[in-house]
């Protein structure tokens, strides 16, 4: 379901661009890992990339004279604001996983220094780190109903944001997989509902094991702790730490020209 980008006004025909063009190719291949039935660190890793890359393809795209004055000519200021409000709504979601998952990379640090020196208070480090992890899960699960609830709400019909919309939603999508993926729960967004149907059997089976819920396991038993699986949860970590820092600068640098170029 490819999602166009067409100027329409009263003076001007409808003019499809090259960079619209390019952003529906980004927002197709989006889509498709969306899709997929299955989630692993790697794939959201990637997910944050091409994220971060669509977001600078946004940033050519509403810089461009044609897009400004479809905006300035059709939308009022009232659409604009949705827009904007979106962008720092991703924005704060964004702060408050690098947050969470900088605090969670500190605790784990904490732990490994215990456990490498052999001496110093490890289950009172591993029982502060699951407090901690209880906490951000319901964290998380607001965040997630919180988003979901706003997206409902900014959903308009108008076919010259129909692509800032669709932006969003993919946007919204993956931290929805980022924060079931590190609270160890399902996800199932709209793009992946069919196909998650149609897999049923195949889906209910599949382990829900990921670097941080083997980590919980091993933590609660606190007879399998092994040093490797705290060093590559470190490592997924910073991985999504890295991506969501990438990806926060393309949002801002997003915001700031819709904000110049409706004169905010």
């Amino acid at each position: 379901m490819a999602v166009s980008f067409h100027v329409r006004s009263n003076s001007y025909p409808s003019i499809p661009h090259s960079q619209a063009a390019h952003v529906d190719e980004q927002l197709a291949r989006l889509r498709s890992s969306e899709e997929a039935s299955t989630s692993s660190s790697s794939s959201i890793c990637q997910r944050l990339d091409n994220l971060q890359e669509l977001h600078e393809s946004l940033d050519k795209l509403i810089r461009l004279p044609v897009t400004q004055h479809a905006l300035v000519q059709e939308q009022n200021e009232k659409t604009v604001e949705k827009l904007l409000d979106g962008t720092l709504r991703i924005l704060d979601v964004c702060n408050i996983s690098k947050d969470a998952l900088s605090q969670m990379k500190e605790s784990l640090m904490d732990i490994q220094s215990i456990l490498r020196r052999k001496r110093g208070d490890l289950s009172g480090e591993v029982k502060k780190y699951l407090a901690s992890r209880k906490s951000f899960k319901k964290t998380f699960q607001k965040l997630q109903k919180s988003l979901k609830v706003s997206q409902a709400e900014d959903n308009n019909n108008n076919k010259s944001l129909a692509v800032f919309g669709e932006a969003e939603a993919i946007t919204i999508a993956l931290f929805d997989s980022l924060f079931s993926y590190m609270s160890g729960s399902k996800t199932c967004s709209k793009w992946s509902a069919v196909s998650k149907i149609m897999n049923k059997k195949k889906i209910t089976g599949e382990a829900e094991a990921n670097e941080f819920t083997k980590v919980d396991s091993e933590f609660q038993s606190e007879k399998t702790l092994k040093m490797e699986d705290v060093h590559i949860l470190e490592s997924c970590i910073q991985d999504f730490e890295d991506g969501l820092e990438s990806l926060s600068k393309s949002l801002i640098k997003y915001r700031v020209s819709i904000l110049n170029s409706f004169g905010h």
